[in-house]
């Protein structure tokens, strides 16, 4: 057989042993290893991949940034900085129908400019929100899909770990896509915003447990606004981390790795001076950051043969030549690939999602000479509405398993979360359209 059908039947192999439950990592090297067997005929070259994949991707100094920058997202959690985000929404839009919507939306937005974790979001949200909304009388479907919806401005918000496997997986800088993340991240904010309102006004009844009573008060019951000084003690801390991180990151101060270890550092003394971490809890995150960094490693080694396979069979430049001969043009192929990202969110997590359909797609998209910054951000809202779209939707069994209710099924938040992955769809569809959302930060830094 050519390397390009070795590669097509490597490809169906991979999403079959994916579908039945193999861990993607597991089932990216056992087909690149066959693969290159298969196409060179020698076992000695695919074992030699193995090692060199391994070896490039452990060497590469950017990948030091992941560990750092989750490291400061577990901190952050633990100094209670979640609370704060949450709490400086509540002051700001307590006063607009449909206000703690728009509160968890905002505090996510702020929580995300400090972690770069989806899943850290929700889990934290879950916690503080849902129960909020509860007590304040909004429908339960509509509380948790606010939180599971508004957790993915996690990976779109700089820092962003997606960001970083993104840049190692092309060779961009780290920083160009934590820029282009910012106008995108505040348009989905927006966006989140403005539907919560709508319909809060227009549809109480898909918000509110009790819609007359909301609509003849207007505004949310809530007790008496904080003072200033409280405003400025919580949000204070959050500002000197952003500023330290984003502010180090853009004006040439620390390189990636740096502003994440700076990060980390920052959040660790602001956690020891509310005393909010034990030995116990400073342990714990130890051990969550370096299960989340070993898995992403192995994951970044296997996506690394995965590619180098691909290379070798040819099949990138087939699938470029076959598009372009089929008369789909940039935009077709540019639809099936989201639709292909969006499905795959079906079975396996943001990182898996990025590391195989890129590869699998980047040669034959550079064809129509594509701005990479802006198609790493298409590809990272892509990939994160599949954490809302069943039956895998991460950031669904997050919000589920922390909950932990059981007048609050599965169901109930995939139907919540429904109209805010519409409209990352329409926010995706709109930077498709006008690019620019994505890339004028980036050129006004040069």
């Amino acid at each position: 057989m050519e390397g390009f059908e070795i590669a097509l039947i490597s490809v169906g192999a991979m999403l079959a042993l994916i579908y039945i439950g193999l861990h993607v990592a597991t089932t990216l090297a056992l087909i690149s290893f066959l693969g290159v067997w298969f196409i060179k005929g020698n076992a000695t070259i695919a074992m030699s991949l193995l090692w060199v994949s391994a070896y490039d991707t452990v060497n590469n100094y950017v990948f030091a940034a992941i560990p750092t920058f989750v490291l400061m997202g577990f901190l952050v959690a633990a100094a209670g900085m979640g609370r704060d985000a949450y709490d400086i929404g509540q002051m700001l839009l307590r006063r607009i129908m449909g206000g703690l919507g728009m509160a968890t939306v905002v505090a996510n937005t702020i929580f995300a400019a400090i972690t770069g974790v989806s899943v850290a979001s929700a889990s934290v949200f879950s916690k503080l929100s849902v129960p909020e909304m509860l007590r304040h009388g909004y429908n339960a479907r509509f509380a948790v899909g606010v939180v599971a919806g508004s957790s993915v401005l996690g990976m779109l918000i700089p820092p962003s770990v997606l960001f970083i496997i993104y840049a190692l997986i092309t060779e961009r800088s780290v920083g160009d896509m934590f820029i282009a993340g910012i106008g995108p991240g505040l348009l989905l904010t927006f966006a989140y915003c403005a539907q919560i309102y709508v319909m809060a006004r227009w549809f109480p009844r898909a918000v509110y447990m009790h819609p007359e009573a909301a609509a003849a008060h207007r505004v949310e019951p809530f007790e008496e606004p904080a003072s200033g000084k409280e405003l400025l003690r919580k949000a204070g801390p959050i500002t000197l981390l952003v500023t330290l991180v984003l502010g180090g990151l853009y004006g040439g101060v620390f390189t990636p790795v740096e502003a994440g270890a700076a990060g980390a550092f920052l959040g660790l003394i602001f956690a020891l001076i509310r005393r909010t971490l034990t030995w116990r809890g400073f342990k714990d995150v130890l051990l969550e950051t370096g299960s989340v960094t070993a898995t992403l490693l192995f994951l970044i080694v296997a996506a690394s043969m995965y590619s180098r396979m691909l290379g070798l069979s040819g099949l990138p430049n087939e699938l470029s030549a076959l598009f372009e001969a089929s008369g789909f043009g940039f935009y077709g192929m540019l639809t099936i690939y989201v639709i292909l990202v969006i499905v795959l969110g079906t079975i396996v997590d943001s990182a898996s999602i990025m590391l195989i359909m890129v590869p699998l797609f980047i040669a034959a998209l550079k064809a129509f000479e594509i701005d990479l910054v802006w198609f790493g951000v298409v590809t990272v809202i892509a990939t994160e509405i599949g954490l809302l779209t069943p039956p895998f939707g991460l950031a669904v069994f997050v919000v589920h398993s922390t909950l932990s209710r059981p007048d609050i099924s599965l169901k109930d938040i995939f139907i919540g979360s429904a109209p805010f992955a519409l409209s990352m769809c329409a926010v995706t569809a709109l930077i498709v359209v006008f690019p620019e959302i994505a890339t004028f930060l980036v050129k006004l830094r040069f």
